[in-house]
């Protein structure tokens, strides 16, 4: 067979697909491979992606069908596809709906499949057993009151999801509309993709839409996704985010964009707990207990109130506690909102299960292509380590040498060039470690904060920077997350998590809000320690980034100069 040569992709029988970064058709078989594949390493001329049950099962809920993955990839395939791989789309794809939990007249619920030879099966997992009882025809499975949430979890784990029919309460009814014009007296509307967004969550207010999850970049307004949803469910809702700061910002955006007001929406944290027709939490204060063994004090807020909607902001970071009240929240609508699907935990299955499937999701650079994001230019910069750094490292367990890596001093160094080069932007200095941080933030004068930092003055210290009182701050992990700065231009990663994906999006994202200045290209600047471990994380935390277009490029420090 002749090899067709501007094909790009390599599909294998061990369920690996091989994409070729040099060529015209690259971009448009990336995309593609986004839809139905994970992203296994991304090195400079091949990209390696893997077919796995989830990310079908992913596709599957978003409306792809098998027939369309395998033209996709028939289209971009240099050689057939192998006859297994065939088989494995065509199979797991066809496993989604398999499966369908529905709600009967009398408020019991029942998985019914057409194949009653897989429920005899199931019926006999010990792992689901806990969670059913056999119909008397032995055709249907009977879930156990409150279990609707834990059978789900189950039947994934054996290999067979289940999509969720049985409908939702409606929850407290809620007038809410939006805005045309912002308080702040901008327009405002939902842009496209945010329409769609909503619209592919909600099918029409249909059994079968509900409970998922909307994948988009940081900066591409993906509280806006939810303000669309709580306007269209009118229901009262309940948010879950990742800290104060965030909750403030979400308040904020749902009195600038709709008609609700002050008294319309509470705060459930640290500082104060009001539940109100529209509620927004942290999720520190709903998993604190007073000792490890201690019940979740803060887990009746998910009874208290007549919800019909739950948002779960940056669905990435749910912590596990989370999980289990959620099992127990099947009957109300619910919300995930996220930069990236991957979880550090391998979690995946759990999103998928108990907030529901992927329900839209859109390339990042798609996005900026239309100018919805800002232009963003990556570059991985390695500088050597000193020799007494060097000697430390050589002789350090290994937890240690990641710390030493990360904190290699030749970094403030190479801060000081590029905040040269970059005097007239707005820039970021984002870290792991607190007390390189506080190095670098007594070097150059500059605030900085942490998770040590009250909210009072971590509000008045991002209102500085968004004003342009303050040219350079300080940032600690507390800052990956849900932080409006759109004025940020530059940033400079001087420490990571080892090899966090989510991470290096999320801080990427601190740049990524579109500029007043439509040719402004956002800057990330990730420092890493050559032939360090360093250097080893950062290849992974790059992995996310590079499956959604951006390209590093890498430099040595030599190369960096201020202009």
């Amino acid at each position: 067979m002749a090899i067709a040569t501007h094909k790009p992709v390599i599909v294998q029988s061990d369920r690996s697909i091989l994409l070729e970064t040099d060529g015209p058709a690259f971009e448009d078989a990336r995309d593609c491979l986004a839809g139905f594949a994970e992203l296994v390493k991304s090195p400079e001329h091949i990209h390696t992606y893997r077919l796995t049950p989830l990310s079908l099962w992913n596709a599957a809920a978003a409306g792809l069908t098998a027939k369309d993955i395998l033209e996709e990839l028939e289209t971009f395939s240099k050689y057939e596809i192998p006859a297994n791989i065939i088989t494995e789309v065509e199979e797991n794809i066809a496993r989604y709906g398999r499966l369908k939990l529905y709600k009967l007249p009398d408020d019991r619920m029942v998985i019914e499949s057409d194949d009653s030879y897989l429920i005899m099966e199931l019926l006999r997992q010990p792992s689901v057993m806990p969670y059913v009882t056999a119909s008397p025809d032995g055709k249907r499975m009977f879930v156990k009151p409150g279990d609707r949430g834990n059978v789900k979890c189950a039947l994934i784990k054996v290999g067979f999801p289940v999509e969720d029919l049985a409908g939702y309460t409606d929850g407290a009814p809620l007038e809410i509309y939006l805005r045309d014009k912002c308080l702040s007296g901008r327009d405002f509307g939902l842009r496209k993709y945010q329409k769609e967004s909503v619209d592919a969550f909600y099918a029409g207010g249909s059994n079968a839409g509900g409970s998922g999850v909307v994948v988009l970049p940081c900066g591409a307004g993906k509280t806006v996704v939810a303000i669309g949803t709580i306007g269209t469910v009118k229901t009262h809702t309940l948010i879950l985010t990742t800290n104060t700061v965030a909750l403030r910002q979400w308040k904020s955006e749902l009195i600038d964009k709709t008609t609700l007001t002050e008294e319309d929406i509470g705060e459930y944290s640290g500082d104060s707990k009001s539940i109100k027709p529209v509620t927004i939490a942290t999720y520190q204060v709903l998993t604190y207990r007073k000792t490890k063994d201690s019940p979740f004090i803060h887990f009746s807020l998910f009874d208290q109130g007549q919800w019909g909607l739950v948002v779960y902001d940056e669905v990435h970071l749910l912590p596990a506690p989370v999980f289990r009240a959620t099992a127990s929240l099947q009957a109300r609508r619910r919300l995930g909102l996220t930069a990236t699907l991957v979880r550090e935990d391998g979690r995946e299955d759990d999103v998928f299960s108990l907030i529901g499937p992927k329900k839209y999701d859109v390339p990042w650079k798609v996005l900026e292509k239309q100018g919805w994001i800002a232009q963003a230019l990556c570059s991985e910069i390695r500088v050597h380590l000193p020799h007494q750094s060097r000697y430390e490292y050589a002789i350090a367990p290994k937890r240690t040498k990641f710390r030493i890596a990360s904190c290699n001093p030749i970094k403030v160094e190479l801060c000081e060039r590029l905040i040269r080069r970059h005097k007239n932007d707005n820039v970021l200095i984002i870290g792991q470690f607190l007390d390189q941080l506080k190095i670098i933030s007594d070097h150059f004068e500059a605030p900085i904060i942490t998770g040590k930092t009250p909210t009072g003055e971590r509000e008045r210290l991002y209102k500085s920077f968004r004003t342009g009182e303050i040219k350079l701050l300080i940032v600690s992990k507390v800052a990956n997350f849900a932080i409006d700065l759109p004025d940020a231009n530059v940033a400079i990663q001087v420490s990571g998590t080892f090899g966090s994906r989510q991470e290096e999006a999320q801080r990427l994202g601190r740049i990524l809000r579109p500029k007043s200045d439509e040719n402004m290209i956002a800057r990330f600047y990730s420092l890493v320690s050559r032939d360090t471990c360093d250097q080893d994380f950062s290849v992974k935390r790059q992995l996310f980034l590079t499956e959604q277009g951006y390209r590093y490029e890498i430099l040595m420090e030599d190369a960096i100069e201020a202009e």
